[in-house]
C-alpha cells in the first residue's frame, strides 16, 4: 500500500536531524523510469515557499526524475539563503542519482520562518539515497517522513487492468482549497505523457483536494506531483486513467481530513440544486468556514440557523425562504422554516452529513471539514513550542 507499488520507483525516508526529535524527516522517491512523465499543481496563496518556487520551474517541461520532500521546516519567507537551500538540496539529490538538478522536485512542510540547514539537508539526501528502497519498506518510510502534525501516514494503491497508482500525503492543519499544509505524491507505471497526467491531475485535484477545507487556512507549500514511469508498458484509456487516480486521491483527502487537527467530527457538506457548480461550491464553502457552525457541530447542537446565515452571505442565486436543510437524514429546516425537532438529530457519531437543497437548479458539490474544538486551539497554539 505505498508509492512503490507501482513498477519504476524507489523511496526511502531517513531521520536527517531537522527535526529535534530525532524522527523520520527526510523522504526521497525516485522515478526509475524508462519514462520520467510528471504533471503537479501548486498552492494559489500568493505567499509561496522557496520550495514551490523551484519547483513549477523543474515541473514546467513534464519531465521529473525524482523528488526530495522533508519535514521540520517549511524554508517559507528565508529569503535568497532559502532558495539556495531548496537548489542545493536538489543538487545533492541530482549528483547522487546522476540526473539533472533541474529534473529534481523539492518539497517542505513545517515552521514559517525557519532557516533550514543546507548542509543537514545535503548529507541527508545522500543518506536517502544510500537507502532507496523498491519494497513497501521504503515506500512507509517516505511517507512517515513527510509528517509534522499528522497522527498517521496517509497511503493509497489503486490497481488497474495491468497498471497501478500509489500515493502518500500529509497534512492535518492547514487545510483548505489552493490545495490544502498538503504534500502529496503519487506514482504510477502507466504509460502516458506528461499531458494526459496533468489533464487527470487536474480534474481530480479539482473534486477531491480542493473540497477539502478543513479550516479556511491555506497553505504557502502545498503540491500535488505525479510522476509516471510507464514500467508496466501499459497505456490505459485517459478516462479510465483519470477514474482510478481521482479515487485515489479522493481516498487520500479522506486521510486528510479524519486526522484533522483535534477535529472530532468529519462534517460532509453536500448541496443540491444550484445553478452551477461553482455555486454549489460557494454555498458549501461559506458553511464549511463559518465558525459559529462548526462549533455547534462540536457541541452535538443542529444549529440550521448557523447554515442558512452562513450562505445568506454569498452571491450564488436562490431564494433563502426555499432552502431546506438535513443534518444526518433529519430534515430540520423546510422551505426556510423550522421542520423536525433537533432533539431527533444524533450528532454523537464522527461522520457527520449536512444537506442542503437550494431548489434554484440541477448542480451540485459537495464540502468536506471539521468541527472546531478546544483541542484544535490548542494544537495551533502550542505548535512551535
Amino acid at each position: 500500500m505505498t508509492i512503490t507499488h507501482p513498477q519504476g520507483f524507489e523511496a526511502a525516508g531517513i531521520a536527517a536531524g531537522i527535526k529535534r526529535t530525532g524522527a523520520l524527516d527526510l523522504a526521497l522517491v525516485v522515478n526509475r523510469g524508462p519514462a520520467q512523465q510528471a504533471a503537479a499543481v501548486f498552492t494559489s496563496n500568493r505567499a509561496q515557499a522557496n520550495p514551490i518556487i523551484w519547483s513549477r520551474q523543474v515541473a514546467a517541461d513534464g519531465i521529473v526524475s525524482a523528488i526530495v520532500l522533508n519535514s521540520g521546516g517549511a524554508n517559507c519567507f528565508t529569503g535568497p539563503e532559502g532558495f539556495q537551500v531548496t537548489h542545493r538540496t536538489a543538487e545533492a539529490a541530482a549528483s547522487g542519482l546522476g540526473v539533472a538538478a533541474g529534473d529534481v522536485l523539492v518539497c517542505s512542510t513545517g515552521l514559517i520562518g525557519d532557516q533550514l540547514d543546507g548542509e543537514v539537508l545535503e548529507e541527508g539526501v545522500v543518506s536517502a539515497i544510500a537507502r532507496l528502497s523498491s519494497d513497501d519498506g521504503g515506500g512507509d518510510d517516505a511517507a512517515r517522513a513527510i509528517m509534522t502534525t499528522d497522527t498517521t501516514p496517509k497511503q493509497v494503491v489503486v490497481v488497474g487492468d495491468g497498471w497501478s497508482i500509489g500515493g502518500m500525503a500529509k497534512g492535518a492543519g492547514m487545510l483548505a482549497p489552493g490545495l490544502a499544509t498538503m504534500l502529496v505524491v503519487v506514482t504510477t507505471d502507466a504509460a502516458l505523457s506528461a499531458a494526459d497526467l496533468d489533464s487527470a491531475l487536474r480534474a481530480a485535484t479539482r473534486v477531491t483536494f480542493d473540497r477539502l477545507d478543513s479550516d479556511g487556512c491555506m497553505s504557502t507549500n502545498d503540491q500535488v506531483t505525479l510522476l509516471a514511469s510507464g514500467a508496466s508498458d501499459v497505456a490505459p484509456e485517459p478516462t479510465e486513467f483519470a477514474a482510478a487516480l481521482t479515487e485515489a486521491c479522493r481516498s487520500l483527502a479522506m486521510q486528510l481530513q479524519a486526522d484533522a487537527e483535534g477535529a472530532s467530527h468529519d462534517i460532509a457538506i453536500e448541496v443540491v440544486g444550484a445553478v452551477t457548480e461553482d455555486d454549489a461550491v460557494e454555498v458549501g464553502r461559506s458553511v464549511a468556514r463559518n465558525n459559529l457552525f462548526k462549533a455547534a457541530i462540536f457541541g452535538n447542537d443542529p444549529n440550521w440557523g448557523r447554515v442558512l446565515a452562513a450562505i445568506g452571505t454569498t452571491s450564488a442565486p436562490f431564494d433563502p425562504y426555499l432552502v431546506d436543510v438535513s443534518m444526518n437524514g433529519v430534515r430540520v429546516c423546510h422551505a426556510g422554516r423550522p421542520d423536525a425537532p433537533r432533539d431527533d438529530v444524533d450528532l454523537t457519531p464522527r461522520a457527520t452529513h449536512v444537506l442542503i437543497e437550494l431548489h434554484a437548479g440541477e448542480a451540485s458539490a459537495t464540502i468536506f471539514t471539521n468541527d472546531l474544538t478546544h483541542d484544535y486551539v490548542h494544537e495551533n497554539s502550542a505548535y512551535a513550542s
